[in-house]
């Protein structure tokens, strides 16, 4: 095998194509050659401010040519990016950084007793830009996630920062040209992005989601590749004809979407638009014991599938860990097809059972043909506009509320987002206002964990032991549901 360091990979391709497009962002656009010189001035300086080998750097930049800067200058020492959004509340940041321990932060704050570097920061320009001794991250990553506990947890990848070019790339086309409008502080958008940024493909990065924006860096910059969920993908549905129309999308080869689950109208709404070799969707968590592909073509003849695995296995058993034969529903059970772990967890536990097996707590069942279907989640996660929202980490943030007595947060139907994130407290509304509460969430949550509804009630919420019949609570109100669309 041809491996050779993320950090030495980008040197390559620097070499090979100095003036050659490497990120565009907002109107910007940095080369390869530009962009070796800043990740290793960045590198030098941060090497310089203590980050070794191994450690990880806390990443809170929006997205923008400087994130993958601080991507690339990680690397070129060894460290591990920890991204995180960069709209964090105070005290989820802090228990981020209690997981992680970084040794630097970039671009977001407080963080006591470590070095901060602001967004828009530059180092001294006397600091050479001269590549760094070679250097192999342990884990090229390290992302977070909210956690069903409540509590968030860091998921770092079992994988360390090394290309190998015998292999081609499964999401982007060297030398070509990928299109990203979702967020860099979630683990599809890093793999897509850093995919393709490695394997020399030009990548156009938007600021944030926008559906003509979208279309229009697709035609402009002659995409052959774009990253969507969903949520994504409706809003440029809902565009009028003719502005849909008015781009040109010839270039475009593949359409990946993920993250969340697709009405099968939508489904079919952008088969019949681009054509099913065009339509490609995965199914896999960020710890990658397995993932699942299904082109449109396939999907037409196994219509709601998500696929069948591309690397991994996947089992279903019921409750007591039986398997179950195609067609039966239970829990989706992954294994990877190599003895190294995919990941590790910090601050959360594995959910295994014995042969290397483990679960997200997704349900769903196999077909005769091995095509997986998915069910509902086991652990009430909400997927939200393509974002996992835990409903445990909501009502944690709610239960610090003098008022609110008790409280469950669930999710409700929604025409643009898929679901929404509703939330019911035991409180008196004379006493707090709605606006209120979202207020006091607002310095505990980042912005898209925040309830879009909230309902009253003067009944507990909870048993005597403490838990929550969400599922119940969900069919009670989808009854004549006519929430927001």
């Amino acid at each position: 095998m041809a491996q050779v360091s993320y950090a030495r990979r980008l040197t390559e391709l620097a070499e090979r194509g100095p003036d050659r497009p490497a990120i565009s962002c907002a109107g910007e656009t940095i080369t390869r050659a530009g962009m070796e010189s800043a990740a290793n001035r960045l590198a030098r300086d941060l090497a310089g401010g203590g980050v070794q080998l191994g450690d990880m750097v806390t990443i809170g930049l929006a997205n923008s040519i400087d994130w993958f800067v601080a991507v690339a200058a990680c690397w070129k020492i060894g460290a591990t990016p920890q991204p995180v959004s960069p709209r964090l509340p105070e005290l989820e940041l802090r228990a981020v950084l209690e997981l992680a321990d970084p040794k630097a932060v970039i671009g977001i704050s407080p963080a006591p007793g470590r070095r901060v570097l602001q967004a828009g920061y530059r180092p001294d320009p006397a600091i050479s830009d001269e590549p760094l001794p070679d250097a192999v991250s342990p884990a090229w990553k390290a992302p977070t996630s909210g956690g069903s506990t409540g509590r968030p947890k860091l998921i770092v990848s079992g994988d360390p920062s090394l290309y190998d070019d015998d292999i081609p790339p499964m999401f982007a086309t060297p030398d070509g040209c990928l299109v990203m409008p979702g967020p860099l502080s979630h683990n599809g958008p890093i793999v897509w992005s850093c995919t393709a940024w490695l394997a020399g493909a030009h990548v156009v990065l938007l600021p944030r989601f926008d559906a003509e924006a979208t279309l229009d860096a697709i035609a402009t910059h002659k995409a052959d590749t774009v990253y969507l969920v969903p949520t994504m993908m409706k809003r440029i549905t809902r565009l009028p004809d003719d502005i849909r129309d008015s781009y040109d999308l010839s270039s475009l080869k593949v359409v990946w979407h993920l993250a969340e689950p697709c009405p099968e109208w939508l489904k079919q709404t952008w088969i019949d638009w681009l054509g099913p070799e065009r339509i490609f969707e995965l199914y896999a968590g960020t710890e990658a014991q397995a993932a699942t592909v299904i082109t449109g073509t396939e999907w037409l003849t196994h219509r709601g599938s998500v696929g069948r695995p591309a690397r991994g296995s996947v089992m279903i058993c019921d409750p007591d860990g039986n398997q179950l034969p195609p067609g039966t529903q239970g829990e989706v059970w992954m294994r990877p097809d190599r003895d190294r772990p995919t990941y590790r967890y910090i601050g959360a536990d594995a959910r295994t059972r014995h042969g290397g097996w483990e679960s997200l707590g997704d349900m769903g069942h196999l077909d005769q043909d091995g095509y997986l279907y998915l069910g509902d989640r086991m652990q009430d996660m909400i997927l939200t506009g393509g974002t996992n929202v835990y409903p445990a980490e909501v009502e944690a943030a709610l239960q610090h509320h003098p008022a609110v007595q008790s409280c469950a947060v669930i999710g409700l139907p929604h025409d643009d987002l898929g679901n929404s994130v509703h939330a019911i407290i035991q409180a008196d509304p004379d006493t707090v206002t709605p606006e209120e509460i979202l207020s006091f969430l607002a310095g505990h949550l980042a912005p898209y964990k925040l309830p879009r509804t909230i309902e009253y009630t003067s009944q507990p919420l909870r048993d005597d032991a403490g838990k929550i019949r969400r599922s119940a609570l969900r069919s009670e109100r989808l009854e004549g549901w006519a929430g927001p669309k």
